[in-house]
């Protein structure tokens, strides 16, 4: 009885890439299991929206600070509204809609 313990109905899962799933006690979420819903493309989910170059504040959400435009893993966008997403940013920024870089830090 001394070997047992209280896994509150949670199977062993295993420690995946980045920390996203958790299980027992002594980890991070206190013994609740989680996994990572997968993410879905925001314009193939909603047919209305347009990836459109002059909409700078719609872009500036999938650049990062330092000025890189985000890869699909990380914005959950689909291949072919990543390629159109990448080619607006670079209109866009052609157009100095958009900034290339951000100013260096000194």
């Amino acid at each position: 009885m001394a070997e047992e313990f209280y896994t509150n109905g949670v199977e062993e899962a295993p420690q995946g890439r980045g920390g996203q799933r958790f299980r027992g006690r002594g980890g991070p979420g206190g013994g609740r299991k989680f996994i990572r819903k997968p993410k879905m493309c925001a314009f193939c989910v909603e047919k209305n929206s347009r990836i459109d170059y002059k909409q700078a504040d719609v872009l500036h959400r999938y650049v990062t600070e330092r000025g890189k435009i985000r890869p699909r893993r990380q914005t959950g966008m689909c291949a072919k509204h990543q390629r159109r997403m990448a080619m607006a940013i670079k209109r866009a920024r052609h157009l100095a809609l958009l900034p290339y870089s951000t100013s260096p830090v000194r």
